[in-house]
């Protein structure tokens, strides 16, 4: 495993242990008698002016987090999976298809059982993508928690195919929650593009010019009718992986490491702050029972394992791929039993996908993400604990690439 490796998983576990303190804390506050002042500090307000007030955004504090902060959580995303795509665990076909085939089923099959569940209702089935995503701190934090229980190799995999499910999720954002646009403010944001493409092409190594250019696109995205936040992965994919300095990190290197502290401590514990509390007070049997709920719940535990572990065992069958080396296969259906902990990302598009449709199914979002994601969590977690320590022989290892995988053949 890489340097650069265990560093991301060392940010990735302790992050998640601070984001699952900032969600209790939400909740906590939220059904406590500070209910009122939790409630109106999300809503504190915000204004910022440029140029004689030129450009005037002002906004509540939980738009600020979702639009701005939310932005850095992408960019952070962008680099990683610029960085995987081109050096790291992505960077060859081989490499990528059982992650990619993993994500994709990961992704298809929780929204196909969330819009099962939600046919009939057309403002509920804008929730489609809610329960398609990973959350990687989250489930990288089980992961690392349970030490030795779980090979190198299945933290790995669990990585690459959190990372493209964000991809995956940027891209559904991009296409289907996105607002009336500005042509005008888009074409800006396009102009703001070429110049990052520019720099990159004249050899610019320093990350300043790219994250000045960023703030300028991420004002016209954020203008346009598009989620400001791409801005954040567009800005991304411009830094240079290359640098002049053979034994130093390059500027993507550079901003990435900057940066993993900064969202794993503050970002995404903000975001979770801000967005996890719901009011359980007058809750009945009743709306926990609605088609929204639990069609995000089933899909998280339900249709990320299926999806997850049916895809990979398609590939593995069909030898188009091989299944991570040194695990066995409770082992590795655990890990995708955890690909259903959607916590970040399952909010962040529930948000969007109710926006402006009232309160109730903000609520009914909170309830499925964070009782499917917890369910995800304690299943999987009960599965890797219970699996052999050990995983199959090199000798053993050996044989499964040399023939076809099949389940009931791992040891």
């Amino acid at each position: 495993m890489t340097d650069a490796l265990k560093r991301f998983f060392a940010a990735e576990s302790a992050g998640g242990i601070v984001l699952a303190a900032a969600t209790v804390a939400a909740l906590l506050l939220s059904n406590s008698p500070w209910g009122i002042e939790y409630e109106a500090f999300r809503q504190l307000p915000g204004e910022v002016r440029f140029g004689n007030d030129a450009l005037v955004l002002a906004k509540p504090l939980i738009l600020w987090v979702n639009d701005l902060w939310m932005a850095v959580f992408f960019l952070l995303v962008g680099l990683e999976i610029k960085r995987e795509l081109m050096v790291g665990e992505l960077s060859t076909f081989r490499q990528a298809l059982l992650p990619l085939g993993a994500a994709i089923g990961g992704m298809a099959v929780p929204a196909g059982i969330y819009a099962a569940f939600n046919w009939h209702d057309a403002v509920a089935l804008r929730g489609w993508a809610i329960p398609a995503a990973t959350d990687i701190a989250f489930a990288l934090g089980i992961l690392m928690l349970l030490g030795s229980r779980v090979p190198a190799s299945l933290k790995v995999f669990l990585t690459a195919v959190a990372i493209i499910d964000d991809l995956g999720a940027i891209v559904v954002i991009a296409f289907f929650y996105t607002a009336k646009l500005s042509w005008v403010m888009l074409a800006a944001a396009g102009v703001g593009v070429v110049v990052l493409f520019m720099l990159n092409r004249s050899g610019v190594k320093s990350v300043l010019p790219y994250l000045a250019v960023g703030v300028v696109i991420w004002l016209c995205v954020l203008k346009s009718g598009v989620h400001a936040t791409l801005a954040g992965v567009v800005t991304a994919f411009a830094i240079p992986l290359q640098t002049d300095d053979e034994d130093g990190p390059s500027p993507l290197e550079s901003l990435e490491h900057a940066l993993h502290p900064w969202v794993a401590f503050a970002v995404l514990p903000m975001f979770a702050f801000a967005n996890a509390g719901v009011v359980l007070h007058g809750l009945s049997l009743g709306t926990l029972t609605e088609a929204v709920p639990l069609g995000i719940a089933a899909g998280l535990v339900l249709g990320k394992a299926v999806g997850v572990f049916g895809a990979s065992w398609l590939l593995a069958v069909t030898g188009a791929a091989e299944l991570p080396d040194g695990s066995n296969r409770w082992q590795f259906f655990g890990v995708c039993v955890l690909c259903g902990v959607g916590f970040t990302m399952s909010l962040f598009i529930g948000g969007l996908a109710f926006e402006g449709h009232g309160p109730g199914y903000e609520t009914q979002v909170k309830l499925g993400v964070l009782g499917g994601s917890l369910i995800a969590g304690v299943l999987g977690t009960l599965i890797l604990i219970r699996a052999e320590r050990r995983g199959p022989t090199r000798r053993r290892q050996q044989h499964l690439r040399e023939s076809s995988f099949h389940p009931s053949k791992l040891q």
